[in-house]
């Protein structure tokens, strides 16, 4: 036989959604305050009175609970509508401790206040989550692929291996195009946090505000204008990951503040918020400044300085490293093959043009220099005249005119948008769009030189 107990009632009384105990003939064994309103509700706000011993149909004609005696199978989320109320049922049997005799049937109401509420919790978690995941960025660069041949650039590459083991952070300092990011990728690659997410943010493109909100995020009504439900931080998203803060000597005082706070405590205040929340997250910071000069002037904090400094990796730039410079040329000849579907080789007298450069823009001014030669060199031998005039000067002159130099250019960057658009009329009509001509224009521009 089946009962409901005094402590079962208790329990079930504090139940917001309704509860509904029947037994094997189909009487009601019990039915809790939330079901007793509900039913009250249905017949037009008198109290139904006592329920218990009455049989379900014929308080309830159309109660699906009795099926599950029949089936002995469960019914779950089971959309209702009575009057005025709309809720979800689930319905189950209930078997003794062999798992085969059934006892009875439990019903368990859910109405739709509850169930819409629900359903927004839910939505902000889902909301949550995909701004998460559309945050995570990725690590493609291993200490595998860092080309390093020379005395500084092994010594700086073997240092870098050896940290990257730690969860300490790590600083990255180097000239613009030096190739930080790749390290920072390879750290996080060689580090144990190589299965957990990536991502980086340039600190010198946002004022504090916003630079505020993108690192530690913001709640719900934060400010006028905030997201609906709120936004995730970098730190929460990158959470168990490692997160680069590149340009980091751009990042305000009153950031560094936070983040300072954050290295000490791993935790994060989201803007608007007053709960703290633990993060577990590895810093590496990278800057093409002078580091010192700026702790020196009082623009950068110097116990954030020293916090970040833990290991300091100076990447050397590519005119102290020229022993690697073949190397590089064919990582990246090799990378702009793949890319064109075409084969592009350089000969001896364009190597030396390489060399003789001075190659501020470091690794990446390299990649580029490849890359616009590689369109202009249809046989797939690169030549010194593929080059931009500027490189190697010191050895080889453009003696074209300019009009010629500017065709050249034109014809570069032309090739350029096709081999992204593609190179059939759809392609070429979007070429033509994003470099503002017209697609006569562009056919007779191709015909030149």
């Amino acid at each position: 036989m089946l009962t409901v107990t005094d402590e079962m009632k208790r329990i079930f009384n504090a139940m917001r959604e309704g509860i509904l105990v029947i037994d094997t003939d189909g009487v009601i064994v019990f039915g809790n305050e939330a079901y007793h309103r509900f039913l009250n509700r249905e017949g037009g706000g008198e109290d139904i009175g006592e329920i218990t011993g009455y049989n379900l149909r014929d308080l309830r004609p159309g109660a699906r609970l009795p099926e599950v005696l029949k089936t002995g199978k469960p019914i779950l989320q089971e959309p209702r509508k009575e009057v005025d109320d709309i809720y979800f049922v689930n319905m189950y049997p209930i078997f003794d401790a062999d798992g085969k005799t059934l006892l009875g049937g439990l019903s368990v109401v859910t109405f739709m206040e509850d169930a819409t509420t629900f359903r927004q919790m839910m939505q902000n978690v889902e909301q949550r989550g995909r701004q998460m995941l559309h945050r995570i960025g990725k690590a493609d660069f291993t200490f595998h692929g860092i080309v390093a041949r020379g005395e500084k650039s092994v010594a700086c590459k073997e240092f870098a291996q050896r940290i990257a083991g730690s969860d300490a952070p790590v600083l990255l300092t180097g000239e613009s195009g030096v190739g930080k990011d790749v390290y920072a990728q390879a750290i996080h690659n060689a580090s144990s946090r190589s299965q957990a997410v990536f991502t980086a943010i340039n600190c010198a493109t946002f004022n504090p505000e916003t630079l505020d909100s993108e690192l530690f995020g913001y709640v719900d009504g934060a400010f006028p204008g905030a997201r609906a439900g709120g936004k995730v931080g970098l730190f929460e998203a990158v959470n168990g990951g490692t997160l680069l803060l590149d340009e980091i000597s751009a990042m305000k005082p009153e950031i560094q503040s936070k983040l300072l706070r954050t290295l000490q405590d791993h935790t994060i205040r989201p803007v608007g918020g007053v709960n703290e929340i633990p993060v577990d997250v590895r810093i590496i910071a990278s800057s093409s400044a002078d580091m010192e000069q700026l702790v020196r002037e009082g623009r950068f904090r110097a116990d954030l300085y020293y916090r970040l400094n833990v290991f300091h990796i100076q990447i050397p730039p590519l005119r102290e490293r020229m022993e690697d410079l073949p190397f590089l040329v064919r990582q990246f000849l090799g990378e702009i093959s793949s890319s064109m579907h075409r084969s592009f080789s350089l000969d001896a007298e364009a190597m030396n043009h390489l060399k003789l450069h001075n190659w501020a823009g470091n690794i990446r001014e390299l990649r580029n220099v490849l890359e616009f030669a590689a369109y202009l060199s249809p046989d797939g031998v690169i030549r010194p005249e593929s080059f931009p005039p500027h490189v190697g000067a010191g050895a080889w002159r453009d003696t074209t005119t300019l009009y010629e130099r500017v065709q050249k250019y034109e014809r570069a960057e032309i090739l350029k948008a096709l081999q992204y658009h593609g190179d059939d009329l759809k392609g070429k009509k979007a070429a033509a769009a994003e470099l503002g001509i017209s697609l006569a224009t562009l056919y007779s521009k191709l015909k030149e030189s």
